[in-house]
């Protein structure tokens, strides 16, 4: 039962992509067209990139009064953390499933 809950984790994380796919890049739009010092300081191809990655979880877009940049870097925030938790989660229950084993 533990390894069904550890791969149920895995897949929350693999859902977190899905979404991460679709808002990451459309906040990295945005943030190209409308705030050059944000493009500046996150660098180009910033997509998988640490500092920008880092940037988001951090929360460095509510330091820009743009609402529609926070409405898109929130959701893609919020993805990368489900994906971050997921795996984590999925790690410590196949650990704790094996070693039940």
């Amino acid at each position: 039962m533990v390894l069904f809950f550890a791969l149920t984790s895995f897949a929350t994380s693999i859902a977190g992509a899905t979404a991460f796919v679709i808002f990451w890049p459309l906040t990295l739009v945005h943030i190209r067209d409308r705030h050059p010092q944000i493009t500046t300081q996150l660098g180009e191809g910033a997509f998988l990139k640490p500092i920008a990655l880092w940037w988001l979880l951090r929360g460095g877009y509510r330091s820009t009064p743009d609402r529609s940049l926070s409405g898109l870097a929130t959701p893609a925030r919020i993805s990368l953390l489900v994906i971050l938790g997921g795996i984590v989660m999925g790690g410590i229950l196949w650990v704790i499933g094996k070693a039940m084993a």
